[in-house]
């Protein structure tokens, strides 16, 4: 088992520490990088509104290990990589209810997604996301929080992300073979790739060389972006 659950959760803080945007920053990852770029699992939508259902293409989430097989020439810490993983993935977390009560009488800012039972976080401040209390057994998971979402934080080689199972030291039986990285990054800070849970695409950051070389790799649909700008969005 390579993949680690971190409860120290330093690597994240140029993540949580952030002033972007939230959408911007869950697009594309913190700022001062050199370029920026999409990597589109979809085409772009061809008209106002449109919705993905009317896009005849299927998902191309296999660019995916290629991406990551480019990025690992670009760092020099492929094998000591950090992944965020989106806390509302799958049945992750099932919050019982008083799981729920405990934390609307703790944190009136949390908010709860009853379809999920998952913690959402729309309101709450930068940091590290509260947890409800523990049992005697389970120790309280922590949690990376930007505005609206929260994360579990892993370390591990990057060219084992997409063969997940579980991790060491993660409290329960929360299984990671569903899951795919919201932030992923080497310790270097060579990159950043962040994919949220709402776009058809994925946000890169990098010196510009790397840019480049994925804008030019026909394997992947990779296109610049300019992350301060509105970017393209299926209804």
């Amino acid at each position: 088992m390579t993949l680690t659950f971190c409860r120290d959760l330093a690597a994240a803080d140029w993540i949580v520490h952030s002033d972007l945007p939230w959408q911007q920053l869950v697009g594309f990852g913190p700022a001062g990088f050199d370029a920026y770029a999409r990597l589109r699992f979809l085409p772009d939508p061809i008209r106002p509104g449109q919705s993905e259902n009317d896009v005849d293409a299927d998902w191309r989430t296999d660019q995916l290990p290629t991406l990551f097989e480019v990025l690992a020439t670009h760092t020099t810490t492929p094998d000591g990589c950090y992944f965020c993983v989106w806390d509302g993935f799958g049945d992750a977390e099932l919050a019982s209810d008083d799981d729920v009560a405990h934390l609307r009488s703790r944190w009136p800012a949390v908010y709860i997604d009853d379809e999920k039972r998952g913690a959402q976080w729309a309101d709450a401040q930068p940091g590290v996301a509260p947890e409800p209390a523990a049992s005697p057994t389970t120790p309280p998971a922590p949690k990376v929080v930007v505005p609206n979402r929260a994360y579990w934080l892993f370390r591990g080689p990057l060219a084992d992300t997409g063969t997940w199972d579980t991790a060491h030291g993660l409290p329960g039986q929360v299984r990671l073979d569903a899951a795919e990285p919201a932030f992923t990054w080497p310790a270097d800070h060579a990159w950043c790739v962040a994919r949220d849970v709402d776009p058809h695409w994925a946000g890169i950051g990098g010196h510009t060389l790397l840019m480049n070389q994925l804008i030019a790799d026909p394997r992947i649909d990779v296109v610049p972006a300019d992350p301060t700008k509105d970017q393209p969005f299926y209804q």
